[in-house]
């Protein structure tokens, strides 16, 4: 095969739209992102008058109960290949039933009368339960869908962008509103609040749902599933462990991938936004809107700066060097909050006040230090997703196998393991400093309280940027490689297709060497 030919054949290149629209699909996700795992545990506390420790420690535990599900569901997707494609009937049917969970826990459940409490325990974990079904389905297909969409090395890496667009789409949409239907219709402990703000998250879902399922439709195809004209060998569910184990970039972009959700779900989790901005600082209202607006402002550059760092590079060299500025950057943010002195002027945040605008240099260095870091990690939160469609290309190149499905749903389970880990750690550590209820913006402050928020604000994000560099520096797959085994695929996807049979494809092509002789 010629050089030309490997390289006209190896790439499956994405419309515009297409890229645009099916990264919707994350965001769809992310709006029960915040309606679930940012206020499950509130909710259950505060609503439901459900212990703080069984709340917190529930959202984790039922993570058993995904380790189930999952690799089901990815074995479900990879042997699905009907009149509706692969991935779009888990997308309707995923998006549904979080719907209907959603709406019966934090609308239904408030009816429940309080001399019933078991029955409270019960609704509470069967619906978060169910929930977890429907969040798998959808989820699985944002990782496994990228196979499909694009293999080209200049264009996978803008899916991080639009990911991160559409994700900011559903989650950014609901935690902007939160605070404003905090503040005009009723309180976070309120059963109003989730009442109110339930229909417009379930709406906005279904609308990205409806678009991601427009951007992947032509793509959702036979034609371009793994090395095509093969009968695909069903894997068992037993096997996943091996192929685990024998896949080395997946092992390292798990841990990579935990690490940067681990920093994003506990240091944006409310009940820590609410000890920082309103126990600590004494203004949670004009503090939390402007701060995560600034958040997002400085994310701007960083995304533009790892999709181009990303094609020049490769991903592996884009994501740890902005991982890298946001630990450096949370290093002075560590600093300001250890200088932290309630009530002293020019040891607290301070934006307004009552006579009007006012800042001190406090407030200057925090904004910086965690504007850029913040900027840092929020782009390269969710860069670890299109980084799966690489290791599911790995796969079909090292072992002929083409399972997205089984791919993108290890990698979502540990994804979902780590964001519910965040509730029972702040549930524990709030715990730890005598506090019955989480926080809310208007608890006064206690003491050790501003030790519990260094420690979670900052310290593990630390913890969890470290262990993703770690992970990350010997991770094969960097820009180069991929080109090979995208040519070496290629190669044995043409062979395939002219008759030859799996097992000879892949013996005939296994090195970049091969093509060119």
């Amino acid at each position: 095969m010629s050089q030309e030919a490997t390289k006209t054949t190896s790439l499956n290149r994405a419309k515009t739209y297409q890229l645009v629209l099916f990264p919707l699909n994350n965001g769809a996700t992310n709006v029960y992102y915040v309606l679930i795992l940012s206020y499950i545990a509130t909710f259950g506390n505060n609503v439901l008058g459900i212990a703080t420790v069984f709340a917190s420690v529930m959202v984790t535990g039922m993570r058993v109960f995904d380790a189930i599900t999952d690799p089901v569901i990815g074995a479900l997707m990879d042997r699905t290949n009907g009149k509706f494609g692969k991935f779009r009937p888990f997308i309707v049917i995923g998006n549904a039933i979080m719907a209907i969970a959603v709406i019966l826990l934090y609308m239904i459940t408030p009816n429940i009368p309080a001399d019933m409490q078991w029955l409270r325990y019960v609704a509470f974990v069967g619906l978060y339960a169910v929930w977890v079904i429907g969040y798998t389905f959808q989820t699985s297909v944002t990782r496994s869908g990228q196979t499909v969409l694009t293999n080209d090395p200049k264009q996978r890496p803008l899916f991080t962008i639009f990911n991160t667009i559409g994700s900011m789409a559903g989650m950014g949409l609901m935690q902007f509103l939160a605070p404003i239907v905090r503040s005009n219709v009723a309180d976070y402990s309120s059963a109003d609040f989730y009442a109110f703000l339930t229909p417009i998250g379930v709406m906005v879902s279904i609308v990205l749902s409806i678009l991601a399922i427009i951007g992947i439709w032509e793509k959702d195809n036979s034609k371009y599933f793994g090395l095509g004209g093969a009968v695909q060998e069903k894997t068992k569910i037993s096997e996943y462990i091996q192929i685990i184990k024998n896949n080395n970039p997946m092992q390292r972009l798990m841990v990579a991938g935990a690490g940067c959700k681990l920093a994003l779900s506990i240091a944006t989790n409310v009940t820590v936004l609410c000890m920082l901005y309103g126990c600590m600082m004494g203004n949670y209202d004009g503090l939390y809107l402007p701060m995560m607006v600034l958040g997002y402002v400085f994310s701007v550059p960083f995304f533009l700066l790892t999709v181009r760092t990303s094609q020049k590079q490769g991903q592996k060299a884009s994501l740890m060097k902005y991982v890298s500025v946001a630990f450096v950057c949370y290093i002075g943010v560590l600093a300001l909050l250890l200088l932290w002195k309630p009530g002293v002027p020019g040891r607290n945040l301070s934006l307004f006040e009552e006579n009007g605008f006012a800042i001190n240099l406090y407030t200057v260095l925090f904004i910086l230090f965690f504007g850029v870091g913040y900027g840092a990690y929020y782009a390269t939160a969710d860069m670890p997703i299109p980084m799966v469609a690489d290791c599911s290309d790995y796969e079909t190149y090292r072992s002929g196998k083409y399972i997205p499905g089984i791919m993108g749903t290890l990698f979502s389970l540990v994804d979902k393991l780590v964001s519910s880990l965040s509730a029972t750690v702040v549930g524990i550590a709030v715990s730890v400093i005598g506090l019955e209820n989480l926080p809310t913006a208007e608890t006064p402050y206690a003491p050790g309280m501003n030790g519990v928020v260094i420690v979670l604000f900052c310290i593990i994000p630390m913890a969890a940027w470290a262990a993703t560099l770690l992970a990350m520096k010997n991770y094969e797959l960097t820009g180069p490689r991929m080109k090979e085994i995208q040519a070496i695929n290629a190669a044995r996807k043409e062979g395939v297709a002219n008759g030859m049979t799996l097992e000879e494809a892949m013996e005939e092509w296994q090195t970049i060497e091969d093509i060119k002789a």
